[in-house]
């Protein structure tokens, strides 16, 4: 079986990227605060439908629904995986952010990236320059200084807390499996037209789990919330499945690594604009310090040049 080979046009390939971490940096948030007025299946069940049903307007009115043969040719198999996974990774990982916190969820799931990356090396056989390992280094260190306090919380707190580490874990795991399937998918189908089949599968898994009433008796700043939440869905999952085509999946996943270092400066800032929304989280100098050396080795190990 022949492997996707991308574009080789980076520079959109990392903008696209970027605009992930942002989007993705943000939603541990949005759905921190959804989640105070609905349950899991009907949250991932929504952000899925509009996803859905926007993507298919989208290509409808672009003419670039995906044609009978194209569906053919591509591989059920790998859409099956693409879409079962994802799935997965949604429902676990709300699951885990409900029993820990915004902070924690963002450090867990970076095992998501560490996966896809060794997936891209495995699979697609890409391979690392030396700076890109140095850089791998480098973030690894970066991490275990930023995240030292909540790391070290996983030992000390409840078993609650514990518990939603584990389906956090659990969901970066599925993930990696899914972003996989979907870059060997793009021999066959475009990234919008992959979405569309995802996101529409998985609002059918999540429909028996669903509470539609409760959609109706939400107030405004809910309501708001959860739409966010949606269009976040939308536009980060089209922009990573985008920059698979262009990018090479080891450097995409070191971008993306970046995360929750957005996350955690949403989160003081957040805090101090409406405390009431989610608690604070205080960074230490040593924390700042590993954030810094999380941004170097990104950066590292997206823009070197490859062997």
């Amino acid at each position: 079986m022949s492997l996707h080979q991308s574009s080789g046009r980076w520079r959109l390939g990392l903008a696209l990227s970027l605009l992930t971490v942002l989007l993705w940096g943000i939603l541990p948030i949005a759905l921190t605060v959804t989640l105070q007025a609905l349950d899991v299946y009907t949250v991932i069940w929504f952000r899925f439908l509009v996803s859905f049903f926007l993507i298919t307007m989208y290509l409808g009115i672009s003419s670039k629904l995906p044609k009978l043969e194209q569906l053919c040719s591509a591989s059920w198999k790998l859409l099956a995986i693409a879409t079962l996974f994802l799935g997965i990774n949604y429902f676990l990982f709300m699951q885990g952010l409900a029993l820990t916190s915004p902070a924690n969820a963002q450090v867990l799931i970076q095992l998501s990236t560490l996966l896809l990356g060794l997936g891209g090396l495995v699979i697609f056989k890409e391979r690392y320059h030396l700076y890109q390992w140095i850089g791998i280094s480098v973030l690894t260190c970066g991490y275990l200084l930023f995240f030292h306090e909540q790391l070290t919380n996983l030992i000390t707190v409840h078993s609650t807390y514990i518990l939603g580490s584990v389906w956090i874990v659990l969901a970066a795991a599925a993930w990696a499996i899914s972003a996989l399937a979907q870059k060997q998918l793009l021999q066959s189908l475009s990234s919008p037209s992959i979405m569309l089949i995802i996101y529409g599968g998985c609002a059918l898994l999540f429909t028996p789990f669903t509470r539609v009433k409760s959609l109706f008796i939400l107030d405004t700043f809910h309501l708001g919330m959860l739409l966010f939440c949606a269009l976040n869905t939308l536009i980060a999952y089209g922009a990573f499945g985008e920059s698979l085509e262009h990018w090479e999946v080891s450097r995409v996943s070191a971008v993306l690594a970046l995360a929750p270092i957005v996350t955690l400066i949403l989160i003081v800032i957040v805090s101090v604009i409406a405390p009431y929304w989610i608690p604070p989280e205080h960074l230490t100098f040593i924390a700042i310090l590993g954030a810094g050396l999380v941004v170097i080795g990104s950066v590292a190990i997206a823009l070197a040049k490859a062997d």
